[in-house]
């Protein structure tokens, strides 16, 4: 004859499980579906970032207003931006500046690029 007492440990134990292990499921579940959330996320991200790389590269600079006058607004320095982006007039500063032999003046650049400095 099986004992009583026994038996009755065993079936607690065995519903202790059965709850543990609905627990994991639903847990598992869970960390999957975030899993799978991040990996959507981040192909998302990479799409958006190709495009906007793209979209930056065709763009040329973009006229703006700064204190009511008509600027050109310059692209910020990160990589892959090439200086074939800048305006023109930027594209000569950089090659006088680096054409000088030591340190430049502001005067200097502008003698080179056509304008004059009071």
């Amino acid at each position: 004859m099986l004992d009583p007492e026994l038996l009755e440990r065993i079936t607690a134990r065995r519903a202790e499980l059965d709850e543990l292990e609905e627990q994991l499921a639903t847990q598992l579940a869970r960390v999957r579906a975030e899993r799978d959330e991040l990996a959507t996320a981040e192909r998302v991200l990479e799409r958006i970032t190709g495009q906007l790389a793209e979209e930056r590269a065709s763009a040329g600079p973009m006229p703006g207003q700064v204190g009511g006058r008509a600027v050109m607004l310059i692209p910020h320095r990160e990589p892959g931006v090439e200086e074939s982006s800048l305006p023109r007039d930027y594209q000569r500063i950089i090659t006088a500046v680096r054409q000088a032999a030591g340190p430049v003046m502001a005067r200097e650049v502008g003698e080179v690029v056509g304008s004059t400095s009071p």
